[in-house]
């Protein structure tokens, strides 16, 4: 059997092994938390540091597969280990653009793919010299996930919230909606689409709190953003699963926030709503099996579950059992020990052929379902 390995342990990697049990491969993981959600779920777990290049290279070097749940890995190991024949998902080359937000918007600009305007700051200093551009949001080139490391900047009183290091600074786009493609990519080029999904932030946390699939999409918007999706994952050349999050503005322009080379939150859903999830697709691609279906069996909504405000340490869950008795919804823990405000605890996906139903469920489920402290 292959040998698989996954560079993270948290929730993603273990949606990821759940789907694995269904193919014959062996499965790795690495991470620094011997008790992170994948520890128990994988055949062999290597405590290590997935931006360490002796850790990753040593952790990759007998295996014939590797991939990746979070974009903050050390990507020179990973190009040493492709060259010496380990085929990675995604290959470093994309994975180097989208690792650094300056690279990635560059990239978009580079193969004139619609993306918000944008000027590139080293310093807050250099911050300041650019207040003409504001209202914008700042992006650090690295290390933000998760909403971390995003900071909007409406006027010249606010400046002094971004950053002092490299950043990119983008015009603020009239945003009428947010949207997510999951589109899946074959080693000889073959892709599959995910439906659209309509995103719904918390504006405070700055993380999805819940969506919906399908995007209502008028044909010539859905058209559009999918066309202009294909384009960024074809430009990236490289097998994977891709997540291209979008702006449409008020006159129904399509803009490319930003794009994950991994499994996604915006694809969970997929789980219970696709005949082939986002982590199924992914395995058929790296053991090089044909694509799945990425066709909807049944509409669906999700509900992140985050920690609840003002509660840290041993988590509880308050309401599962009230949720576990509503009908086709479906409940997801992540088997974190430890709960703090805005952390992701789970999520909820809920299944109706009703808009209405599925709104009323997800209001339903966030007022109902809380990881709170002991």
């Amino acid at each position: 059997m292959k040998k698989a390995g996954i560079l993270g342990g948290g929730q993603l990697g273990r949606m990821l092994l759940q789907a694995a049990t269904n193919y014959p491969v062996i499965t790795y993981v690495m991470e620094k938390e011997a008790d992170c959600p994948a520890a128990h779920l994988c055949h062999h777990f290597i405590k290590g540091d997935i931006t360490n290049f002796d850790d990753v290279y040593y952790f990759g070097k007998n295996l014939d597969v590797l991939t990746i749940e979070i974009e903050g890995v050390n990507l020179d190991a990973l190009e040493k280990l492709e060259a010496e024949g380990v085929r990675i998902y995604p290959k470093p080359a994309a994975l180097r653009i989208i690792k650094n937000k300056i690279l990635q918007k560059e990239f978009y600009r580079n193969q004139q793919i619609p993306s918000s305007e944008f000027v590139v700051t080293s310093t807050l200093e250099e911050l300041h010299t650019q207040l003409n551009f504001l209202p914008a949001v700042h992006k650090l080139a690295t290390g933000g996930y998760d909403g971390r490391g995003v900071q909007i900047i409406r006027n010249t009183a606010e400046a002094n919230l971004g950053f002092n290091e490299p950043a990119v600074l983008e015009k603020m786009v009239h945003i009428k909606k947010e949207i997510a493609i999951i589109i899946a990519v074959d080693n000889s080029g073959k892709t599959a689409i995910y439906q659209p999904v309509d995103m719904v932030f918390d504006q405070q946390l700055n993380l999805l709190t819940h969506q919906l699939c399908p995007a209502a999409l008028p044909e010539k918007v859905f058209w559009k953003a999918a066309a202009i999706a294909i384009k960024v994952v074809r430009e990236l050349k490289s097998p994977g699963i891709f997540a291209v999050e979008l702006f449409i503005d008020i006159d129904e322009n399509v803009f490319v926030n930003e794009t994950a080379c991994r499994v996604h939150n915006s694809g969970h859903h997929s789980i219970e709503a696709c005949y082939s999830s986002q982590f199924d697709m992914l395995w058929r691609i790296m053991l090089n099996y044909p694509l799945g279906n990425p066709k909807l069996i049944m509409p669906a909504a999700i509900v992140n579950l985050v920690g609840a405000p003002n509660f840290t340490g041993e988590v509880y869950y308050e309401g599962l059992e009230e949720v576990l008795m509503m009908d086709n919804v479906f409940v997801h823990i992540y088997g974190k020990k430890i709960t703090k405000p805005g952390r992701k605890m789970g999520h909820v996906t809920i299944l109706s052929n009703e808009k209405q139903e599925l709104l009323h469920k997800a209001n339903q489920i966030r007022n109902t379902l809380f990881a709170k402290a002991l």
